[in-house]
């Protein structure tokens, strides 16, 4: 029997420019101008997170580019947009802040994923940012109540990032988040087969 598609899934989605919200619950970051523009800032550390990033920009209709940040490393940037500020807003201008009420659908997990997941020690990790940390309590409550319960995890330098644990999450966070975005991701993209059994 066919599985049935989640409502929630990013499958299931219309493309939205508010998806790109998923981009800021991790390492993300937007710039504004003049209150009435903004840009969208992500890094990356892999060429293939850039591609399937900029093509689900170009789903959403906006354009975006590789780009070099001041140490030499790789990330996503947009061109100023007036159907950014919204989202800019949203986040906060000044200190980035989760907007009141904000739960992901898989379209927005999806470019979570695709921005920074990744595998470690048997879990399932969704990267946040370390120079928000007010957005991290937050965001694991928005994961709860979207069916994907997760702790804080820590390791060296890597950063803070919500895991996940278990066949059942990792279950619903592949409906949610739909097949892998492009060549190359498969080994950081999420699936129950990955999951190693953990004590």
């Amino acid at each position: 029997m066919a599985q049935q598609m989640s409502f929630f899934s990013a499958e299931a989605c219309h493309p939205r420019v508010a998806d790109l919200a998923g981009l800021l619950c991790g390492p993300g970051r937007t710039v504004t101008f003049a209150k009435a523009t903004a840009r969208l800032m992500v890094p990356v550390d892999a060429p293939w997170r850039l591609k399937a990033l900029v093509r689900a920009c170009a789903e959403r209709g906006v354009g975006a580019e590789a780009d070099t940040d001041e140490q030499g490393g790789l990330r996503l940037r947009t061109a100023f947009r007036v159907d950014l500020a919204p989202l800019a807003a949203d986040w906060g201008r000044h200190d980035k802040a989760v907007p009141a009420g904000f739960v992901p659908d898989g379209a927005a997990l999806r470019m979570w994923v695709a921005a920074a997941g990744r595998w470690a020690d048997g879990s399932y990790l969704l990267p946040l940012d370390p120079a928000a940390p007010g957005t991290h309590e937050p965001l694991a409550a928005a994961l709860a109540q979207c069916g994907l319960p997760a702790t804080t995890y820590q390791s060296g330098d890597e950063g803070p990032a919500l895991r996940l644990v278990g066949r059942r999450r990792l279950g619903r966070l592949r409906e949610l988040v739909g097949p892998p975005a492009g060549a190359g991701c498969a080994d950081q993209w999420p699936a129950v087969s990955r999951m190693r059994a953990v004590s």
